[in-house]
């Protein structure tokens, strides 16, 4: 990640010595600033981990932990467009106080049948103080490759950091293997809290189109954004209900890929209204960590750690320039 602030310093720092080129479409030389308070709704969207056996019968999984993300988001993205390149950075926080969907954790721990489902549980999900940033500089090459009037294509590379706060309460637990007559059971109160962090540095494109003369609007536009990115995942999982100080932890490496689509309708010279709808897919994979430190207990694996994410979102906002 310093490596990658050190680029966009670099990048910013170039741009300030462009003095040709036209600036992006719907921008003006005079309104090089922007800032756009924005609401973000994720839907269809969960954040996940799932660890093996790493003993005989090695079964993978053995344990896997599914949590929901469908919640609002409130925050502010601020930009600043020179010539020929333009610098931003974003940051949300979650302004629901609790995920939509059951948290869901399964195991499969009965070694003479590794491929059933010994255990399964459904709870609440609180959703804790968590934040999302982004930041991103592009480079607009349109005219470079000779694309008509109004049509915008720029390279762009970034960093975004996601960190998801969890807690899990309230819940139900059952045995839903052949032949177990195990009553189910309730799970009173707070569970499992559970603490994420994604660091993603991404590489990618921005188009966009803009019609120069609309009608009813000032301004109406679309844009496009596709990046992969080199992702690093950490988790951190108190287990509240198990006996003594029960914790996990994971670390992982992996990629993301991202797209997103976007309309931008004027409303003043200064003034426009931006609807977007993205997505964005994560997956890793690395190693596992148990501790208890009551019974002495510190144990590492490697076997099958899987981390992954899907966050689908629509977000509204309205950006002013100046």
């Amino acid at each position: 990640m310093k490596r990658l602030l050190a680029i966009l310093i670099l990048l910013t720092a170039v741009s300030a010595t462009q003095a040709s080129s036209a600036m992006d479409p719907g921008d003006s030389p005079d309104t090089p600033w922007s800032v756009n308070p924005k609401v973000r709704n994720d839907f269809s969207s969960h954040t996940s981990y799932e660890f093996g056996n790493p003993f005989p019968p090695y079964q993978a999984p053995l344990s896997r932990l599914e949590f929901p993300l469908d919640s609002w988001w409130a925050g502010l993205e601020a930009r600043r467009s020179f010539s020929r390149v333009s610098v931003g950075i974003e940051a949300m926080r979650n302004i629901s106080g609790a995920a939509d969907g059951p948290f869901k954790d399964s195991d499969w721990d009965d070694d003479a049948r590794p491929g059933v489902k010994t255990i399964y549980s459904e709870s609440n999900l609180r959703l804790d103080p968590s934040y999302s940033v982004r930041a991103d500089v592009d480079l607009k090459i349109s005219d470079w490759v000779g694309l008509p009037s109004g049509f915008d294509l720029r390279p762009v590379i970034g960093g975004r950091w996601q960190r998801f706060s969890f807690v899990s309460h309230d819940g139900l637990q059952v045995y839903p293997s052949p032949g177990d007559t195990t009553p189910p059971i309730a799970l009173p109160g707070d569970g499992i809290r559970f603490e994420q962090t994604y660091w993603q540095t991404f590489l990618g494109v921005k188009t966009a189109y803009e019609w120069r003369n609309p009608v009813y609007v000032s301004r109406l536009g679309v844009r496009m954004q596709l990046d992969w990115a080199y992702v690093i995942g950490e988790n951190e999982d108190h287990h509240m209900l198990r006996e003594g100080r029960r914790f996990t932890y994971e670390e992982t490496r992996g990629n993301g890929w991202h797209a997103a689509l976007g309309l931008d309708v004027g409303l003043t010279r200064q003034l426009s209204a931006n609807l977007d709808l993205d997505y964005l897919k994560l997956d890793t994979s690395g190693s596992h960590r148990w501790v208890n430190t009551v019974f002495g207990e510190d144990e590492s694996s490697g076997y099958e750690v899987n981390v992954w994410s899907q966050q689908f979102g629509i977000t509204m906002g309205l950006k002013y320039a100046f």
